[in-house]
C-alpha cells in the first residue's frame, strides 16, 4: 500500500507522456480545449501608436492650452496630419496616430468652441496619455500563448489577434466508464431483493462531462472472470482512458485486477493509504503506439466518486491546463474522529459567514454508500495521516467539490 503522495505523482508522471493525440480545429470551437502549440505573433499588436480613448489629440506641450481642430480620424479611416503645437484632431478609440501626435486629451476634460479645443480649467494632461505604443502588448515573433495554454476567452481574443484562424489543440479524451458487479441493475429497472441501481457508473460519466472530456458508456459486467476480461478488451478498444468500478477489493468473486493482469495492464499500484477509497488501483495498458491509463476505482458510489475527484479529475486537469480550485483553509465547526494513519476524506459542506470567516461542517455519518449526503456536500475535508480526532475550532484543507 503506497501513500496518497505517491500515487498522485505516479499517475501523473503516467498521464504527462506524450501519449496525447492532437488536431486542427476552428478558433471559433476553440473555446473549452488546451493549446498543443506555442503561438507567436506574426505582428506588433497593436500594430501602430493608437488612442485609447475618445479624445483630440495633440503632440506635447505643457505650456499650450488650446488648439484648433485640423481634421477627425474615426477609426479604421486613418488620415495624415501633419504635427504641430497649436493642431489637433479629433480621434477615436482605437484610430491611428498621425506622426507627431504624442498625446490624446479625453473629451471630458475640454470643451470645444466652434474650430478650437480648449482644456478645462482643472484638467490635467501629461505627454504620452491615453496612447496604446505600437507592440506595447506583443512585439512581432513574442510568443502570445504557450503550449498547454486552456483556451477561454480572454485566450480566444489573442489568437484572433495573431491570425490564428485554425488552431492546434489537444483532442478531447474518450474516457471509458464500466460498472461491475452482479448486484447491479440499470437505473431504469426497480431493483428487488440484494439488487441496487448501477448510480455510480452514471456519477462516473457525469463527472468526466465536467472535465470536458468525452464520457464511453461501456455498461455493466457480472462478477464472472470471462465476462469482466470480454467488457474491459472490449472498452479498451474505444476509449483512450478506461474507469472500471467495483471488484478491487479482496473478496472472492473480485476479479478485476486478475483480469487486467491477464489481459497485459500493468498495475503501477493497487490500495492508497486513504479513506475512503483504499482499494483503487492505477495501471497502464500498453500496445504498439499508444499507451492507455486504467484506473479500477471501489464500487461503493461514494468512494468510487471520492477517487475520481481525487485521482482522476486532479490529474487529467493538470495534463490539459486546467485549474482547479486551491484548496481552502477552513475552522472546523464539529470535531472528527479519526484513530488511524490513514488520510481521510470527510464529506463536509463549507461556508462563509458576513464577517468572511470560512468554515467546514461533516456532513453525515460518511457511510461509503450514502449517496445522498454526498449530495449534500460542497467540499472534501482532508485529515492527514499524522493527524488524529481534530477538534472544533481547528483549522482544517478542504477541497471544494
Amino acid at each position: 500500500m503506497i501513500s496518497f503522495s505517491q500515487a498522485q505523482e505516479i499517475i501523473y508522471n503516467a498521464l504527462k507522456a506524450p501519449w496525447l493525440k492532437t488536431e486542427y480545429i476552428p478558433l471559433q470551437e476553440a473555446q473549452g480545449r488546451t493549446l498543443a502549440e506555442e503561438v507567436t505573433s506574426e505582428v506588433d499588436l497593436p500594430p501602430f501608436d493608437n488612442s485609447a480613448m475618445d479624445g483630440f489629440a495633440v503632440k506635447f506641450n505643457p505650456g499650450i492650452r488650446s488648439w484648433t481642430i485640423k481634421g477627425e480620424i474615426p477609426a479604421g479611416h486613418y488620415t495624415d496630419f501633419i504635427a504641430d503645437p497649436i493642431s489637433t484632431v479629433s480621434i477615436m478609440t482605437g484610430s491611428r496616430l498621425p506622426e507627431g501626435f504624442d498625446t490624446v486629451i479625453p473629451i471630458e476634460d475640454v470643451f470645444v468652441r466652434e474650430d478650437n479645443v480648449i482644456l478645462n480649467t482643472n484638467a490635467m494632461f501629461t505627454k504620452g496619455m491615453n496612447v496604446s505604443k505600437k507592440g506595447q502588448d506583443l512585439m512581432k515573433g513574442q510568443t502570445a500563448l504557450g503550449k498547454g495554454t486552456f483556451l477561454k476567452s480572454p485566450q480566444i481574443a489573442a489568437l484572433a489577434a495573431c491570425g490564428r484562424g485554425k488552431v492546434k489543440v489537444y483532442e478531447k479524451l474518450k474516457i471509458g466508464v464500466l460498472a461491475t458487479g452482479d448486484e447491479l441493475t440499470e437505473i431504469d429497472q426497480a431493483p428487488s431483493g440484494d439488487k441496487i441501481r448501477a448510480s455510480n457508473l452514471y456519477s462516473i460519466l457525469s463527472a468526466v462531462r465536467e472535465i470536458n472530456m468525452i464520457p464511453v458508456n461501456c455498461g455493466i459486467a457480472r462478477d464472472s472472470k470471462e465476462e469482466i476480461k470480454s467488457a474491459v478488451s472490449s472498452a479498451l478498444e474505444k476509449c483512450d482512458i478506461l474507469i472500471t468500478t467495483g471488484g478491487v477489493s479482496a473478496g472472492k468473486f473480485d476479479y478485476v485486477k486478475e483480469v487486467f493482469t491477464d489481459i497485459g495492464i500493468k498495475t503501477l499500484f493497487h490500495r492508497v493509504n486513504i479513506k475512503p477509497g483504499k482499494p483503487v488501483l492505477f495501471g497502464l495498458m500498453e500496445g504498439e503506439g499508444h499507451t492507455k491509463p486504467v484506473f479500477g476505482l471501489p464500487g461503493n458510489p461514494v468512494s468510487s466518486l471520492v477517487t475520481f475527484y481525487l485521482f482522476v479529475k486532479t490529474n487529467i486537469m493538470k495534463c490539459f491546463g486546467l485549474s482547479e480550485q486551491p484548496p481552502l483553509r477552513a475552522v472546523l465547526k464539529k470535531s472528527i474522529t479519526k484513530s488511524d494513519s490513514k488520510r481521510h476524506f470527510v464529506r463536509g459542506l463549507v461556508s462563509r459567514d458576513e464577517l468572511g470567516v470560512i468554515s467546514a461542517v461533516p456532513v453525515g455519518q460518511q457511510s461509503s454508500g450514502n449517496l445522498v449526503q454526498m449530495s449534500m456536500s460542497n467540499c472534501l475535508i482532508v485529515i492527514e495521516e499524522e493527524r488524529l480526532n481534530p477538534q472544533e475550532g481547528e483549522e482544517v484543507e478542504c477541497i471544494m467539490i
